[in-house]
């Protein structure tokens, strides 16, 4: 009889423990970090009891241990495909900035705008509202390579800032996995403390990896490692300080413990690739913008202003920061050619200034920049796009191993409820037979 009550009183723990776990899978259904929990259950035996033999008779079931869902394959696949994504991302990310700089600026609209002046200027090239019109064009020509130059080494420090921001967040990522390691040495296996564990553990893997492509490895006892280009990250319950320098060439090179290191993927990588990119697109304006003044300062120098003297350079500056305009007054435009009498209206000069921006000219050139830059954030968007879609489903893959299923939880809910009720019956149907003999004589 002892028995009976023994197996309906455990039975009916078990299903509540069960129902307890089920209630949690559902209240985490969206929660990326947790992993589904199902409960292992084991018999009890009689060891002794009144005409029993020990260990003959069941007794009931108990909770054996919580078992969490896991796939490592899975695990190392969805942080290897977020790494990739978030590197791509960070240098689109970076790109698109300068794109937008150097387009805000109006560079290539600057430089169409300065050769119709001079155009204008054919038809009376002593006008003095005209040649005011070619100094104003020109002025505002030298603001927008300035301008432009600016906007780019604002989106070269907001690449910087991310990665410095990233690299902090790496090692306090970094600290908190070595701290969970000690937790999870010291936690009784099979319990919900590790099963939470774990899921903090993968949480911070999976940050880590979008942040620097690092590859994780487990011991037989559930903590985590972290290694980046084959030094270590995280061991145990020791953790090393990532850190970026950059070089003299504009490249960030990062090290771990002293120790340089290449990174393969994550948002750092991505970071340091943007400020690369950004870099060589400030070398490619300040030669535009030299390309400019020197041909436009070659042909000034070389023809005559209407006062008769030697024509001076239009722009002064070596690159896109400094360029500016180096003409006071629209009556320095050297149209006529050298040797000429004040006051010639030979345009000779002109035609040179025009022909310094014609065909295969600075207009050109800008055009090619911006092209450039185009195909190469289209090229990257359609490999950032590729690889988003790998990571999805490498994504979607580890959810349907260890995400919630709704609709596999509430057949659980209905089954474990009837499982309590019946034994609540057997606990029931014991006291009455219990009853029954009580009352019989």
């Amino acid at each position: 009889m002892s028995n009976l009550l023994n197996i309906g009183k455990s039975g009916a723990m078990a299903a509540r423990a069960a129902l307890d776990l089920t209630a949690q899978n559902i209240a985490n259904a969206g929660n990326p970090d947790y992993a589904r929990r199902t409960l292992a259950m084991a018999e009890v035996a009689a060891t002794s009891g009144i005409g029993v033999e020990p260990g003959t008779a069941l007794s009931g079931v108990r909770v054996d241990r919580v078992l969490r869902s896991d796939s490592l394959f899975l695990q190392n696949e969805a942080r290897r495909t977020s790494g990739d994504v978030a590197r791509a991302d960070a240098e689109l990310s970076g790109l698109t900035h300068a794109e937008s700089a150097i387009e805000q600026a109006g560079m290539y609209g600057a430089i169409v705008d300065f050769e119709a002046s001079l155009s204008r200027l054919v038809a009376d090239p002593l006008g003095g509202a005209l040649r005011a019109a070619v100094l104003e064009d020109g002025r505002r020509l030298a603001e927008t390579f300035h301008v432009a130059s600016s906007a780019l080494d604002v989106a070269e420090s907001d690449a910087r800032l991310k990665i410095e921001a990233g690299v902090e967040r790496v090692n306090l990522l970094a600290a908190e996995l070595a701290r969970t390691n000690v937790g999870i040495a010291r936690a009784q296996p099979g319990t919900s403390g590790m099963a939470v564990l774990h899921d903090q553990r993968d949480a911070l893997l999976r940050d880590m990896a979008e942040l620097t492509g690092g590859k994780a490895s487990f011991d037989n006892l559930g903590r985590a490692s972290m290694t980046l280009g084959g030094e270590v990250l995280v061991q145990g319950t020791q953790s090393f300080a990532v850190a970026a320098s950059t070089n003299t060439d504009g490249r960030v090179a990062f090290s771990l413990g002293g120790n340089g290191v290449t990174l393969n993927s994550g948002s750092l990588l991505g970071g340091s690739q943007a400020m690369q990119a950004i870099g060589s697109l400030q070398d490619q304006l300040d030669d535009l913008a030299a390309k400019v003044m020197d041909a436009l300062n070659t042909a000034q120098t070389e023809g005559t202003a209407p006062d008769g003297s030697t024509g001076k350079p239009f722009f002064s500056g070596t690159g896109a920061a400094d360029m500016a305009l180096a003409l006071t007054s629209g009556g320095q435009i050297a149209t006529a050619p050298a040797g000429a009498a004040p006051g010639s209206r030979d345009i000779t000069n002109l035609q040179a200034l025009r022909d310094a921006l014609a065909n295969g000219g600075p207009a050109q050139s800008a055009d090619e920049l911006l092209f450039g830059l185009s195909s190469a954030i289209a090229a990257r968007s359609v490999t950032r796009d590729a690889l988003s879609t790998i990571a999805a489903t490498a994504q979607v893959a580890l959810s349907s191993e260890t995400g919630v299923d709704l609709d596999q939880e509430a057949g659980n809910l209905l089954r474990y409820q009837q499982a309590f009720q019946a034994n609540g019956r057997v606990i029931q149907a014991a006291a009455d037979v219990f009853d029954t003999i009580l009352g019989i004589g």
